[in-house]
């Protein structure tokens, strides 16, 4: 059984917390992911997941509010790979960038706390190893992945 929370979404555009047996607005849903709690939004009418949906209507309102985060030109690029052959590459880059930076933020966050208890350089030497380890890898999978576009190419 999944320990996911479930959201019906009703033809009346309303959201059902089925956990709580209430109603919930959008920003309400946008606390759950600020909160990490895991959850999936799907039509009352045929159970389709629409979560993906929710989550960019919530990004679009953000986006409409006072200070956004990606600019026109930002994206432009990400509509520009759509179809593209650098897709599931790009998917992958901006996945693994962003585990990266919540990872450093996280570490940074915590050594803020603890900055007089111990040495300073140590959390730089660290957050540099793991920089390092993560663009091996990065350049590890970029590279399985072009190798795997090269071979379909030449398989018709």
């Amino acid at each position: 059984m999944s320990n996911e929370r479930l959201i019906k979404k009703y033809p009346n555009r309303r959201l059902y917390d089925t956990e709580e047996s209430r109603y919930i607005t959008l920003a309400e849903v946008k606390e759950l992911v600020m909160r990490s709690v895991p959850f999936k939004v799907v039509d009352s009418q045929n159970e389709q997941d629409i979560t993906r949906g929710i989550l960019l209507q919530i990004i679009m309102e953000q986006e409409a509010g006072g200070s956004p985060m990606f600019t026109a030109t930002m994206l432009e690029r990400f509509i520009r790979f759509y179809g593209d052959t650098a897709q599931a590459a790009f998917t992958s880059f901006l996945d693994q960038n962003l585990d990266l930076f919540l990872k450093q933020q996280r570490m940074f966050s915590e050594h803020m706390q603890g900055i007089w208890s111990g040495n300073p350089m140590d959390f730089w030497l660290k957050l540099g190893q793991q920089n390092m380890s993560f663009w091996k890898d990065m350049e590890e999978t970029t590279r399985r992945n072009a190798d795997a576009e090269g071979k379909g190419k030449n398989n018709p």
